[in-house]
């Protein structure tokens, strides 16, 4: 893991990049937001509450879905890497497959992240491009799970991190997925750890206590961004 002053001043490089860019040919700037947080942390809820407040929401699984679309370079990629088996009949991916042939088995997924997170960048910043140029005065969100794994976040001007206590998380993740302890903990353990993710963040949500305290929390810190974003402008 980077340390905190590495961890700023490459945050800053990035986002001071994409600053004079968009100076030197007369745009202004949306304030970009990265969400992120573990499995069963409640972060889908987070994103519906931020959209509900008019932010602009972008979910990165649904991006991966695209990316990986019948015909897109993406998927050609991941064919090359790990074939044709993970094909279906009808040319789309075999989802539970590849999941099958990645999980546990940390190079693989390691070498699957490779291939898809430079075209699932490269659409979410497409798409934040698009909403900067019709709402620059607004917040993109990208709601995404492996944001700090993959160095996504450097992007962002802001990064909120979402979590919650070590035992709702495994209650949540048994509950909604119908899955045993030890598979719910295989899972969690596969990530990054809470405590590491919460070093990167900006603004913490802790959701432990539920959906009243978590939807305060998010409405506190969507006060901090639109204030934030009023004075970059």
């Amino acid at each position: 893991m980077e340390n905190p002053e590495t961890l700023y001043l490459n945050r800053q490089l990035a986002i001071g990049n994409r600053k004079c860019v968009q100076l030197a040919i007369g745009n202004d700037l949306m304030l970009r937001v990265g969400l992120t947080g573990s499995i069963g942390v409640g972060k889908s809820y987070v994103a519906g509450i931020l959209a509900e407040l008019g932010c602009y929401v972008l979910d990165a699984d649904q991006t991966s879905r695209e990316v990986v679309a019948p015909g897109s370079a993406g998927l050609s990629a991941v064919v090359a890497a790990f074939g044709k088996e993970i094909l279906l009949s009808d040319g789309t991916l075999d989802r539970p497959k590849l999941g099958s042939l990645v999980f546990g088995n940390e190079e693989k997924r390691q070498q699957l992240n490779s291939i898809l997170h430079p075209f699932i960048i490269a659409e979410q910043d497409k798409q934040l491009r698009k909403w900067e140029a019709e709402d620059p005065a607004g917040i993109g969100v990208v709601d995404a799970a492996l944001m700090i794994e993959s160095g996504g976040y450097k992007r962002f001007d802001k990064l909120v991190v979402v979590h919650c206590r070590p035992e709702v998380q495994l209650d949540r993740l048994m509950s909604r997925n119908g899955i045993t302890r030890e598979e719910a903990r295989k899972r969690i353990d596969a990530q990054m750890p809470q405590e590491t993710k919460k070093k990167y963040a900006d603004f913490l949500i802790d959701t432990s206590e539920g959906f009243e305290t978590t939807r305060k929390q998010t409405v506190a810190v969507h006060e901090e961004l639109r204030r934030y974003s009023k004075n970059q402008t």
